[in-house]
């Protein structure tokens, strides 16, 4: 396929997949860079962290990411949205903060804190190429389980959000009745 051909949803979804088994199974950049057009960008909303072209982004995926996944990760998908040059893929991502991970905590040594949050990453496809990945999430949950917010009358919770996009049948408005205390 050229890049200028339209692709498929199922094209689209294989290649994500393909994309994150690069990633997190095989730990590569050459192979998660070869999913990805020639000026690719990767941006983490939360903290400004990513890369901006193949040199800047192979150097982030070589030395701030795929070496910075503790071995018990896991990722467990939610939902998936593919649309127009899009696929958008809402998560839970879990692990044990027992490694230095700048690209989720940057700066921050191991805290040894169990780690939990949901995740929203929208893919941008230029035919069968990614041109960029957005990733978004609650930066403040993170912090909380990490151990690095203290004031409890802040309003922000911990893996509780993710634990509910995993079972809704859990409590809302809990951190309302908290402040209100």
């Amino acid at each position: 396929m050229s890049e200028s051909l339209p692709v498929t949803e199922k094209q689209m979804g294989g290649l994500w997949d393909n994309h994150l088994k690069a990633e997190f199974t095989h730990k590569s950049p050459e192979e998660a860079l070869s999913t990805m057009t020639g000026n690719p960008h990767v941006v983490i909303v939360p903290n400004m962290t990513g890369g901006k072209g193949t040199e800047e982004l192979g150097t982030f995926y070589a030395k701030y990411f795929l070496n910075q996944l503790p071995a018990d990760m896991e990722i467990l998908p939610l939902s998936r949205t593919i649309g127009r040059e899009r696929v958008v893929d809402e998560l839970v991502l879990r692990f044990t903060h027992d490694i230095r991970m700048d690209w989720v905590l940057p700066g921050v040594p191991p805290t040894g804190k169990k780690i939990e949050f949901a995740m929203v990453v929208i893919v941008t496809m230029q035919g069968d190429k990614i041109v960029s990945e957005n990733l978004y999430w609650d930066n403040a949950t993170i912090l909380l389980q990490a151990g690095l917010l203290h004031d409890k009358k802040l309003p922000v919770v911990g893996a509780e959000s993710a634990r509910y996009m995993l079972n809704p049948t859990e409590p809302l408005n809990q951190l309302i009745h908290r402040t209100q205390r």
